[in-house]
C-alpha cells in the first residue's frame, strides 16, 4: 500500500475556459436580470406616484369646489334675508337654483375631465410617446 499519495488531477485548460466562460454568462444573466427587476419596480413606483399625484389634485380641487358652493349657498341665504317680500325670494331661489346647476354641471364635468386625464397619465408606459 502507498501511504497518502492520491493520484493528482488536472482539469483540461478546455474544460477550465468552458467553465469560466459559462460563470461570465451566468453573471451577465445575473445582472441582467436585477436590472430589468430594479426598471419594473421603478416603472411601477412612478406610476404610483403619478397615481397619488393626480388623486391629491382630485381631491383639492372637489376641496376648492366644495368651498366655492358653500359660499354661494351662504351668499344666496344673505340675499333672501334681505328680500323685500316673497316674490323676490322666489325670483332669487329659481335663479340661485339654476346657476348652482350650471355650476355643478361645469364642475362635474372637470373633476370627469381631471380624473380621465389622471387615470390616462398614470398607465402611460415611460419612455415612449403620449399615444402608446
Amino acid at each position: 500500500m502507498m501511504k497518502g499519495t492520491t493520484p493528482s488531477f488536472e482539469i483540461p485548460s478546455e474544460m477550465r475556459a468552458v467553465a469560466e466562460r459559462s460563470v461570465e454568462q451566468a453573471k451577465l444573466a445575473f445582472n441582467n436580470y436585477m436590472q430589468a427587476a430594479q426598471e419594473a419596480v421603478s416603472a411601477f413606483e412612478d406610476r404610483v406616484k403619478a397615481s397619488q399625484v393626480g388623486a391629491q389634485g382630485i381631491s383639492k380641487k372637489a376641496m376648492n369646489f366644495a368651498e366655492r358652493n358653500v359660499i354661494s349657498a351662504f351668499d344666496f341665504a344673505q340675499r333672501v334675508v334681505q328680500a323685500k317680500d316673497i316674490q323676490e325670494v322666489v325670483k332669487m331661489q329659481t335663479e340661485f337654483v339654476q346657476t348652482q346647476m350650471q355650476v355643478l354641471t361645469e364642475q362635474l364635468k372637470d373633476l370627469g375631465e381631471t380624473a380621465t386625464r389622471t387615470a390616462m397619465d398614470s398607465v402611460k408606459v415611460p419612455g415612449r410617446g403620449n399615444g402608446a
